[in-house]
C-alpha cells in the first residue's frame, strides 16, 4: 500500500517549524505519496537530504511528514 497524499494545511504546519528549509519541506511532500511505501519515501529522503545537506531540523519534519502520510 503506497502513502497517502498530506494537506496543504498538515505540509504548511511541518514547513513552519523552526529552523527548517521550508521550500524543501513543502516540495519533498507534496509528493510524498508518490512514493511506493515508507520504506522507500525514507530512502529518498537520505538521497535528498545528503544531497542538499538538509539540516536535522528539515529532516526530522520530512520524516514527521512521512509518518503521517504512512497512517
Amino acid at each position: 500500500m503506497g502513502l497517502q497524499q498530506l494537506s496543504i494545511q498538515a505540509i504548511k504546519k511541518l514547513a513552519s517549524r523552526k529552523e527548517v528549509r521550508r521550500i524543501a519541506v513543502e516540495n519533498f511532500l507534496m509528493t510524498v505519496h508518490n512514493n511506493e511505501s515508507k520504506q522507500q519515501a525514507l530512502m529518498n529522503l537520505k538521497w535528498d537530504a545528503e544531497r542538499y545537506r538538509w539540516n536535522t531540523a528539515t529532516i526530522r519534519a520530512i520524516e514527521d511528514g512521512i509518518d503521517q502520510a504512512d497512517s
